[in-house]
């Protein structure tokens, strides 16, 4: 018979692959899909914030529901597949208003599945943490590899192929979760009060306050870069290449996740890549020729990569035993969820006025301001 362990870890890494496959569709191209059926900048950004108020409500309902019934897996099933089922509803009109409906609905669905895969993972691992990238680079692998294709495939025929592929994907993760064992996770007890209030101590709420302004100051990145890139005359095939290439540092980070963590504190890693992301939307703020878009695209191995390693590692070990679900479903809710939100709602108020350089500017100084309340606050 087969290690077990071996064979949990690769039903995870098909996890991984597949939804960030998905995302590699959805994240470059659907907000340019809406663009070209001439959606404006404030309904893209109204669509995103909408949509993404339910991955700040619903992973936390979602986490406690599993950890205190002990029910992650079937709701991790259940939600994969109506998620799916809703976004179906894409197809069927290209107006705003049912568009965002569909948008919030789905939400609600697709919000715990990332934050319960990280969950399954870290107990997965057990005492061999410091591994997590070596799982998680399989995310990575297929996000490159969608977006490398679908660039050249949009770019020789159109934009609207998105919603039928994002579909196609999310039905196959739907049915591969169903082949997660139920013994992939063993929750200690139930999360009880003294469990959920455990995450809120001094050290957890200054780190989501962080990861706030940290993904917050994504939003302009992942609402408007691919935008941004078209209007500077840059190609489908290029935009698609900018992401790949952002994607192949996040890859080479992860796949050194274990000696990156054996050498670095955690605070540490936390607080250089603030530094990097603020360094990054920089240069976004001024870069017009491919060599300086470029490069900022290979900080995305820190501004994203080691933030996201070190951020899952960090509550983890915060969080409470009875708690492990909630834990990593709180910080993506604050951080990918309430941070891209604001991100998103505010560039996409400004997008059109302000202009994408002066929004870049504004990135860089809220990641800026987030190292420097982690690196003033942090005790130890």
């Amino acid at each position: 018979m087969g290690d077990p362990s071996a064979s949990r870890r690769l039903i995870l890494n098909a996890q991984y692959f597949i939804y960030f496959g998905v995302m590699g569709i959805y994240l470059p191209f659907f907000n340019l899909y809406c663009y070209h059926i001439n959606f404006s900048g404030s309904q893209i950004g109204a669509m995103s914030a909408a949509r993404t108020v339910t991955l700040v409500v619903f992973p936390p309902v979602w986490g406690l529901l599993a950890d205190r019934f002990r029910l992650r897996r079937p709701i991790y099933i259940f939600c994969s597949f109506a998620s799916a089922v809703i976004w179906a509803g894409f197809l069927l009109t290209r107006s705003f208003w049912a568009m965002l409906l569909i948008g919030v609905f789905h939400g609600i669905f697709y919000a715990p599945i990332i934050s319960f895969l990280e969950a399954f993972t870290m107990e997965a691992l057990g005492e061999d943490r410091g591994g997590y990238g070596r799982i998680r680079v399989w995310g990575s692998i297929s996000f490159i590899t969608v977006v490398l294709v679908l660039g050249k495939v949009i770019s020789m025929t159109s934009a609207g192929i998105v919603v039928s592929l994002v579909l196609a994907g999310s039905l196959l993760q739907a049915v591969t979760a169903v082949g997660m064992p139920a013994g992939v996770v063993r929750v200690r007890g139930a999360a009880g009060e003294r469990g959920i209030g455990g995450l809120f101590n001094r050290r957890v709420v200054l780190f989501l306050v962080c990861a706030f302004l940290m993904l917050a100051s994504h939003g302009m990145y992942y609402g408007f870069f691919s935008i941004h890139l078209e209007n500077l005359g840059y190609s489908g095939t290029f935009i698609g290449l900018s992401w790949a290439l952002a994607v192949t540092a996040e890859i080479v980070v992860m796949l050194q996740s274990e000696r990156i963590f054996r050498h670095f504190r955690l605070p540490h890693v936390i607080v250089f890549s603030f530094a990097a992301a603020a360094l990054r939307w920089g240069i976004m703020s001024v870069a017009a020729d491919p060599f300086a878009i470029v490069f900022a695209q290979l900080l995305h191995a820190f501004s994203y990569g080691t933030f996201h390693m070190a951020s899952i590692l960090y509550i983890d070990r915060l969080a409470p035993a009875a708690a492990k679900t909630v834990g990593q479903a709180v910080n993506n809710a604050v951080s990918y969820g309430l941070g891209l939100m604001v991100g998103f709602f505010i560039d996409g108020w400004l997008f059109e006025s302000a202009g994408a350089s002066v929004l870049f500017v504004g990135s860089a100084a809220v990641a800026a301001v987030g190292g420097i309340l982690f690196l003033a606050f942090h005790d130890g």
